[in-house]
């Protein structure tokens, strides 16, 4: 019984620190605006929904990898997926969650769409130094 309980509150404190981390590793993303090329290439408007994650995704796949940003987003990715899990499975029970939840699949789409721009601003330095050449 004591191994079971250690066992829990193990878990449960490994997810506090996983989604603590996802957090901070999104809000620090939420200082930095979206480029125009960003808009225009995803079609958000305003600002990022949860909505438009996936999307973006798909575009991050299509540019060159930066190593500086891809364990981070693979992080988000797991945390964009808790989410999911987490609001198809209390939301019902408490709508304060799907909100929450929606907020921060909002963050997910937000962080993912800045990696988007660093990795087209990439791709702009990469074709300029090949056209010097």
């Amino acid at each position: 019984m004591m191994a079971a309980f250690i066992l829990a509150f193990s878990l449960l404190t490994l997810l506090m620190f996983f989604v603590s981390y996802c957090r901070s590793l999104t809000a620090a993303s939420m200082h930095e605006s979206l480029t125009e090329e960003v808009l225009d290439v995803t079609g958000i408007r305003e600002k990022a929904y949860g909505r438009d994650y996936a999307r973006v995704v798909q575009l991050l796949r299509l540019c060159p990898d930066r190593n500086d940003d891809r364990s981070g987003l693979q992080v988000v990715g797991a945390y964009y997926s808790f989410l999911n899990f987490l609001d198809q499975t209390m939301s019902k029970l408490s709508p304060a969650v799907h909100t929450w939840a929606e907020e921060e699949r909002a963050s997910c789409a937000h962080f993912a769409a800045v990696a988007l721009g660093r990795r087209i601003a990439l791709n702009r330095e990469m074709m300029a130094q090949q056209a010097e050449l």
